[in-house]
This record gives C-alpha cells, structure tokens and sequence, in this order.
C-alpha cells in the first residue's frame, strides 16, 4: 500500500482563479479590501512548510490588534498562520478539522506545477477528503463531486478549486461565527487584553 505523504504548504494563501481587482486575494466574494502586507507574507512564508507545520513550527503569537481583527473579516483568521492555528483547534473541537486541511492541501495542490507530483497530491487529496470510504470526507455536493471524479482521469493542478471554494463559503458561513463565540477565541482574546493591561 502506498504510504501518503502530508502536502506543503509555503507561504500564504493565493486566490483561486483570476484575482478580482482592488479585492485581496483570500476573498473571493469580494466583500473586502485586501490587508495584507509584505512584512506578514514573508513571516507566514518562513513558518509555514508543511501542512503539519501548522502545529510543529515554532509557535508565534498574535498581537491583540490581531486578535480583535479576527472577528471582523474571516479572511484575516485564513490569512495569519496564528489565525489557523486557532481556528484549526476549534474546529478540532466541533470534528471538522478535515476542512481546513483539505483547503490547506488544495492550495498547495494549486502551487505545484510537476505533472508527476501533480497526479499524486491530486489523488491523495481524493482518497483522504473526497472518497465516500474516507473517514476524513468533506461535504460536498453532488455536481462538484461529479466535477472532481471526472477530473481524474487528467489531474490538474485547479481540478479542485470549486470544491476548495465550497468547503471555504461553508467554514465561513457555519464554522467561523460559532468560531467567534467559542472559549477558544474568547480566552485568547481576554488573555490578549489581560496582557495589554499588566503592561
């Protein structure tokens, strides 16, 4: 049996597609401004190399600005290696963690530009989070499924971008509100506070 290996992530998050104009890149409804900034792309470049590496690397803190700007624009939570981290914990806590991680892995699916290693994270993409036997399957409908159980037989490198945009609308949608009134993102933001007024 082949051994399956873990994607790579290296660097932020690129939108799928042809960017909107005036429209950050993770937010592909349009709805906002993009915020990012070179300083941040480069840090999230040097702490992200895997997808795993969202709990091995060397951990950083977010500042409270960053925190409370959180609750304001779900692009900025996806956008910050800290933000995932976060968000990845609680959606660990509600058993959909396998969400982020497909997203994760779409995107460095969408970086790889070797037919070989495309053909190969394109298929383990399939059999950890599409694949009805997988424990690990995300929730997609019917036409998208189709669309993807098609595209195997010439993987490409985007043959996942619909599915990737479902499962993002839907942990923006349903995760990321509850996300805002969990323990975990309140903690963290009294926390934050807490350590803004011993200062």
């Amino acid at each position: 049996m082949r051994k399956r290996q873990q994607p790579h992530i290296e660097g932020p998050p690129q939108a799928p597609g042809h960017p909107r104009p005036n429209n950050c890149c993770m937010c592909w409804c349009g709805c906002c401004k993009c915020l990012w900034n070179e300083d941040r792309m480069e840090r999230s470049e040097r702490a992200c190399t895997k997808m795993d590496s969202i709990e091995a690397t060397e951990e950083q803190q977010p500042t409270l600005d960053e925190v409370v700007a959180w609750a304001r624009s779900f692009e900025l939570v996806m956008r910050s290696s800290e933000g995932r981290e976060i968000f990845r914990e609680f959606l660990r806590s509600e058993y959909s963690e396998e969400n982020l991680l497909f997203w994760l892995a779409c995107e460095e699916l969408k970086k790889e530009t070797d037919p070989t290693a495309i053909d190969e994270k394109a298929r383990i993409i399939y059999e950890d989070y599409v694949s009805i036997l997988s424990p690990k399957e995300v929730s997609l409908d019917s036409r998208v499924r189709e669309g993807i159980n098609l595209s195997l037989t010439e993987p490409s490198n985007v043959m996942y971008e619909e599915a990737q945009l479902q499962i993002y609308t839907l942990m923006h949608r349903d995760s990321y509100p509850r996300f805002l009134n969990s323990s975990v993102y309140r903690d963290l933001l009294d926390s934050k506070r807490s350590s803004c007024l011993d200062t």
